[in-house]
């Protein structure tokens, strides 16, 4: 059952409306079955939650609650108020006795001591329709997500589709409802807007998902989405004892301009590792790697580097386990991650990594309808000759379709991936400036 109480609070003396949302799920908290997991499970975050949904829906801010964290950083985000890059911020959950959940050690509606539960990652990934690379490669690296729905628009927004139709593509099942800025409207425009809300994840992967209001800017209802992410968005098992692969979604240089030579440190990969462990002082390669000219043409060669510290959580590691964001400070020079030149990246030992694809065959599956498109378009068949742009784990490429055969489509690549041949690929079209998202598939050849 789910129910709503509506009480008022006074903010800088104005009446603002919010409520409390409670939902019934009785499912117990699994215990993760790796030890080694659950001794680092409180230093490391050990879940990755992505924050989704149409741009200027309160992401950032609603990050910023949760964590203390801005992660909109990069001069151009904070110019024009949106999200561009992948940001990330850790937080800490707690619980006192009372069951009020929240982020400080002293709980702050009955300053009763309370207990530390785990550490969790947030992925704000963008939400403006041409940023929708960003978030599809994002995606690849989260556990379970946000989406986050303005109380003060109508729902559905395109990006909002989008954002929900790529989750429901990856196979992200833990997803909460975020129903934000509930501060600017009444009860009864928020009590629209929720049954709007109802009636656009009616049938979709989203259904069963509980819809939490808060207002970010205010910090309303925190409480209650820590209490849904802890019963939703569980810790996942890991295989520790698999290669490791660690997708790079960003990558950067962390010296100051004018810094001294000598006290000059290695370039810096930020992301995730999705399986197996790695430790400080590996030798670690990269693929593809970077683009490099050789005999008139582009070819692409593996870069080998040295593990220098591993920082997750706000602390340095010796080993890394999979679970949150980290990062990778390496011996290489910082020139190869500036500007994140190598996202898309993965991760891994030398010689088990996967395969590099050049030009691949798939089988896609296309949608009867083009997402995020504000009219209702029909998805034609893919044609040869056309470009697409193909998302597969933390990579955006671009591949021209060069031959159609029944059982699949021939694409040669722009810009090379490392993936299995299991890893799924979501597929967009162009639509005039836009790429828009129009199914996904599995390499086959």
């Amino acid at each position: 059952m789910y129910s709503i109480v509506f009480t008022h609070f006074i903010i800088q003396g104005s009446f603002i409306k919010h409520y409390l949302c409670f939902h019934d799920m009785t499912e117990k908290v699994k215990k993760a079955k790796s030890a080694e997991i659950i001794q680092q499970s409180l230093a490391q975050p050990v879940v990755n939650i992505g924050l989704g949904g149409h741009v200027d829906n309160g992401k950032t801010t609603l990050t910023y609650a949760l964590s203390g964290k801005w992660t909109d950083t990069h001069s151009e985000e904070l110019k024009r108020g949106i999200t561009i890059r992948l940001g990330y911020a850790d937080a800490i959950f707690y619980k006192c006795k009372n069951d009020h959940y929240g982020t400080q050690q002293q709980c702050k509606e009955c300053k009763e001591p309370a207990e530390r539960l785990r550490t969790v990652s947030f992925v704000d990934a963008p939400g403006h329709e041409t940023l929708m690379a960003t978030m599809l490669s994002g995606a690849a690296i989260m556990d379970g997500a946000l989406l986050l729905i303005a109380a003060n628009e109508e729902c559905p927004q395109p990006q909002t589709k989008e954002h929900l139709q790529a989750l429901e593509i990856i196979g992200l099942k833990n997803i909460i409802i975020v129903q934000n800025k509930i501060d600017l409207v009444s009860e009864e425009e928020a009590l629209k807007n929720y049954h709007q809300i109802k009636e656009f994840i009616k049938g979709t992967i989203a259904e069963n998902s509980p819809i939490i209001p808060v207002s970010a800017q205010y910090q309303t209802n925190i409480s209650y989405l820590i209490q849904a992410i802890e019963e939703v968005i569980k810790t996942p098992q890991r295989d520790i004892e698999k290669d490791p692969l660690f997708f790079i979604a960003r990558s950067f240089d962390v010296n100051r301009p004018g810094t001294l030579v000598e006290k000059l440190v290695g370039g810096v990969l930020g992301g995730a590792l999705k399986q197996g462990k790695i430790q400080v002082g590996e030798h670690i390669e990269i693929r593809p790697g970077r683009g490099i000219e050789k005999e008139g043409k582009k070819v692409w060669e593996p870069i080998k580097t040295t593990i220098l510290d591993l920082k997750t959580g706000g602390q340095s590691v010796q080993e890394l386990i999979p679970g949150g964001s980290a990062g990778i400070l390496t011996g290489l020079d910082p020139f190869y991650v500036k500007s994140d030149s190598l996202v898309g990246n993965i991760v891994g030992i030398p010689g088990k990594l996967p395969a590099v694809w050049y030009e691949l065959k798939m089988k896609p599956q296309l949608l009867e309808r083009v997402v995020g498109a504000k009219d209702e378009l029909v998805v034609e068949p893919i044609k040869k000759g056309e470009p697409l742009m193909l998302n597969v784990n933390s990579a955006a490429t671009v591949g021209v379709v060069v031959e159609m055969k029944k059982d699949g489509v021939h694409l040669k690549l722009k810009i090379p991936v490392c993936a299995n041949k299991e890893d799924r690929i979501t597929i967009s079209r162009r639509f005039g400036a836009r790429w828009r998202l129009i199914g996904y598939g599995n390499i086959v050849e």
